[in-house]
């Protein structure tokens, strides 16, 4: 194939995966609807027997059964679907990542650019979310993360898209596939858990919200907080490689100094402080919660600005406004 030809399939996988993406949100919500129609009347039987129970505290989360009969096996029917449409779209998303790269004269890595980014990092995300979906048992968060793919999808191909071209002479180092590589990897998982922390809070502000609906179906609040500080400790080790040593290493290469203060410079710099005092309050001051997730959702914002922002605010001021 040419790379004409690399760039078009490139362009129809996006495409394809975008689609599949919306078929899988629709089984996810279809599943979540199906539950949120059936649970109530389930729920409600139940109240009589705890009460007399002694099991009727207020403190107590609002009890959540499973659907019966066939409405329960509907709802994990659209469940599976949605996972297997997920698997499929991140197939298809990873053969677009792979092609963009194909397409280059000479072949090159498919970050180049901010389009080339946010296309490999929504990658990371869906396939970081299928790899720990069984071992964290996922399926509340299905409809978020495949959303979320499908946004920004749309809004990388909307405002973002570039045509391929060859790497500028600043990016022709390895050290700039180490650097983005890992990179991409802490921007995937600090916004696992940056989902985590906000489903958190959303849990916490509204812990009686109405029997079967998708908050009541969520982890308890001690689930949600620790798969959110699992993957921010799996996360903050790879943006410090990132940041503070294969950065100023390509910018030593690229540039002839370590640090140039370059705006996406201070601002990964301010991103590692937030994640930094994030975990150094946890294990410190024992921060769990409310307080956590609230720092956590401060770090992804910087995370996500530094990407994007720098670029819209500062334009050509920024030695990285190419990607």
């Amino acid at each position: 194939m040419s790379h004409d030809a690399f760039e078009v399939l490139s362009n129809q996988a996006v495409a394809a995966c975008a689609v599949v993406y919306f078929l899988a949100v629709l089984a996810h919500l279809w599943q979540w609807a199906l539950l949120r129609r059936v649970a109530p009347a389930q729920v409600s039987a139940q109240v009589p027997a705890m009460a007399a129970a002694g099991g009727g505290s207020d403190d107590a989360p609002a009890p959540v059964l499973a659907a019966g009969g066939a409405d329960e096996e509907r709802a994990g029917l659209f469940g599976r679907i949605g996972v297997a449409l997920t698997v499929v779209a991140v197939t298809i998303h990873f053969v677009a990542v792979i092609s963009r790269g194909l397409a280059a004269n000479p072949v090159r890595v498919p970050w180049g650019n901010m389009y080339e980014f946010t296309l490999t990092a929504t990658f990371v995300v869906g396939l970081a979310y299928l790899l720990l979906y069984r071992k964290f048992d996922l399926d509340w968060l299905s409809p978020v993360v495949t959303a979320f793919i499908l946004i920004t999808l749309m809004v990388d191909v909307l405002l973002l898209y570039s045509p391929v071209v060859p790497l500028r002479d600043a990016l022709q180092s390895p050290w700039l596939v180490i650097h983005v590589v890992a990179a991409i990897l802490a921007t995937g998982a600090f916004t696992i858990g940056g989902m985590a922390s906000a489903l958190y809070l959303i849990k916490e502000r509204w812990p009686h919200s109405r029997p079967g609906g998708f908050i009541a179906r969520l982890p308890q609040l001690e689930g949600l907080d620790r798969l959110a500080y699992r993957t921010h400790a799996f996360a903050f080790p790879v943006w410090t490689f990132a940041a503070l040593i294969a950065g100023p290493i390509w910018a030593q290469h690229a540039w002839g100094k370590y640090w140039n203060w370059d705006p996406k410079e201070v601002w990964a710099f301010i991103t590692w402080v937030v994640y930094a005092a994030y975990l150094h309050a946890r294990a410190t001051a024992g921060w769990k919660g409310k307080a956590a997730a609230i720092v956590a959702l401060i770090g992804l914002a910087t995370l996500w600005f530094n990407f994007i922002g720098i670029n819209f605010f500062f334009g050509s001021g920024s030695m990285h406004s190419y990607a």
